[in-house]
Parts: C-alpha cells; structure tokens; sequence
C-alpha cells in the first residue's frame, strides 16, 4: 500500500469543497535573488529598499509574482498535479506587500466543474486564498484547470459554472498602507512616463525577448514548491516536451514589460489571463502591452497614485509581435476570436503608477 499523494483526479473534486493545502511556505531575501537571476526584472519598488522607502513602504517588498507563485504553489499538489493545463485566471487581487520573512500559506474552494465532451478529463474552477502568519490575507485568485480522470466511467458531475466578474472594479483595489508618489523619483525609477502619459488604446512594443530553456524554467518552478509532472517529466506528455510553467511565461512578460512600463511599480489585480499556447524550451518569449483603461479612485487622493488597466500579451518569436488574435487586421485574414499561433499568454491586469 502506497502513503504517496497522487493528488486528486476530476472525478475526487466536488463543488463547495474546501482544500487546505500544505507546506506553508516564508519567503526570503533568497527569493527576491533568485527570482532577480531568473527574469530581467529591474522595477524600482523590488528592486530598491531606499526607493520602496521613498514611496512610503516602510518594509522592502519582493515582487508581487513572487507571493503569487508560492501561493500557487501550494496549491499544485491538491489541485493540479493531474492537470492536463492550467486554462486562465480571474478576480485576483493583491491585499498587502510580502516581506521576508512573511510565510504564505494557501487554501482552495472548488466553485466550478465541468467534464469535457471527450469523458477522459474535466475543467476543475477554484478559488484560492493566500494568507500570512497573522492570518491577513496576502492575495486572492479563481482560475480554472484542465485534469484528468482517473476512471472514464465515472458518471459526470453536474455542470456548474461560477459567475466571475471580466474586471476588478478600481474601487477595490487595494493601495498599499502607506503607498504615495507624490515625491517620485523618475530618474531612480528609470523612465518618465506617468499615469497621463497613456493614452487608452496605446499599444507598447516592450522590444527584448528571452530564449526559454529547460534548466531555468525547472528551476524557476521548484523554487515554487510547484510539482507539476508535465514541467519535470518528460514522460508526463505523448510529445515528450517539459511543459513550460505559465507562471514562468508571466514573470518573463512582466520584467519584458519595463521597456515602456518602468514605472507600473506595483500590480494591484490581474482581472482575467489565458496560457492560449503552450511554452516549451528554445521558444523565444518577446511582449507588448496595450493599454485598455485608466482610473484615479476618489479614496487615492492626495498620494500621487494611479491605475493602469493593461493587457500583457506575451508571443513566441518575433513573428507575432503586436498580434493577439488571427482577426487582428494586423495578422491578416483569420478566425473571428482565435488567437494568433504565436502568442501565449494573454494577461489583463491593474498597475499602480505615479500621476
């Protein structure tokens, strides 16, 4: 008899179940190296504790990424370590900055299920919590994952599908404590394009690209705790291929993103996202940005902060650059709603930036 977890199955997942899920995890001045090593990210705030301290943040925050890759983490084990892919993200706000020393612990409640026409495997939706040592919530996410079935006889659940809003309304975004731009630094910061400098519909080619390979992003996901087979195993899939974690392809896009969004400092939500291709070593990831909205909430006034709505859209190859749909008319003829071969992820996020 095997003790190992060989981690749930569609047919073990009910709606309304609650997942506790293991190995709280503290985050550590290591983790904001590491993740330096690994993506080319040069914003200020992570980067810099006299600059977090100049914008009021009493304690040198790490990347926003890195709280939500822990914390995604924890979750794997419980939810996904039979996925056939993680599909997309909605209704993830940050509540607070993690420091070291800030430990991370996860729980999940499946609020959707769906099993697909071919009967081998179903769509599992959850919602996750993310909270600290003082049980203050750090970060809360939905997504939606595609996983196996263990028996293809197992009657299919009754379908539901939770209601998840396209957008995190401005008004609940949550500033930092402390957060004020009022005395930004734009030289320190490294561009000086502030909040009315966008104008909606703008699009930013972000120019650099990354070449994926297998050793950084295995790397990058064990530093996770993230134990998904299809990014370690290559006899987890029919072609052989290690699944590039779509957390990796995030993180890549986000640093990409500091050409032109040097000053996005701080990511308060990201509304919804898509893997709409899968990302395997020697792609070469390259990103642009298009800016879908703008707004001040009332509550802000006085601290120099604003929000950027912005669609991150990270492609394969240059090929693809400034493209996300083959009904783009920069793409040329194609499929009304179809997405573009070349891109891969398609990220809707709420960025903090000084006005």
């Amino acid at each position: 008899m095997t003790k190992t977890n060989a981690g749930n199955f569609f047919e073990d997942f009910e709606v309304g179940q609650v997942l506790r899920h293991a190995t709280p995890r503290t985050v550590t001045e290591g983790d904001r190296a590491a993740y330096g090593a690994l993506y080319p990210t040069r914003f200020a705030v992570p980067s810099s504790a006299e600059f977090a301290a100049s914008v009021g943040l009493s304690r040198h925050p790490v990347e926003e990424l890195i709280a939500f890759h822990i914390a995604f983490g924890k979750t794997v084990p419980d939810i996904s370590l039979n996925a056939v892919a993680n599909l997309g993200y909605a209704e993830c706000r940050f509540h607070r900055p993690v420091v070291p020393g800030d430990t991370i612990a996860t729980q999940s409640e499946v609020i959707g299920l769906k099993q697909n026409s071919n009967g081998k495997t179903g769509v599992v939706h959850v919602r996750s919590t993310a909270t600290n040592q003082r049980d203050e919530v750090v970060l809360e996410w939905a997504r939606w994952v595609m996983v196996h079935k263990r028996d293809l006889d197992a009657p299919a659940p009754e379908t539901v599908l939770p209601d998840l809003a396209p957008v995190v309304a401005p008004d609940d975004l949550v500033l930092p404590a402390g957060l004020d731009f009022t005395a930004y630094d734009d030289v320190a910061a490294g561009e000086p394009h502030r909040f009315d400098d966008y104008e909606v519909g703008e699009k930013i080619d972000h120019v650099d690209g990354v070449t994926l390979t297998d050793p950084e992003h295995m790397l990058a996901t064990r530093l996770w705790q993230n134990t998904a087979k299809v990014h370690f195993n290559t006899e987890a899939r029919p072609d052989g291929n290690r699944l590039v974690y779509g957390g990796h392809v995030i993180s890549l896009a986000r640093a990409l993103s500091f050409n032109g969004l040097a000053n996005a400092q701080l990511i308060a939500a990201i509304n919804a996202g898509a893997h709409t291709s899968p990302a395997f070593a020697g792609d070469t990831i390259y990103a642009w940005s298009e800016v879908l909205d703008k707004a001040t909430p009332a509550a802000w006034e006085g601290t120099g902060v604003g929000a950027l709505r912005l669609r991150l859209v990270a492609t394969r190859g240059r090929d693809e650059s400034m493209t996300l749909r083959e009904d783009d008319p920069s793409a040329g003829s194609g499929q009304a709603g179809k997405y573009a071969p070349g891109v891969l992820l398609d990220l809707d996020v709420w960025a903090l930036v000084p006005r």
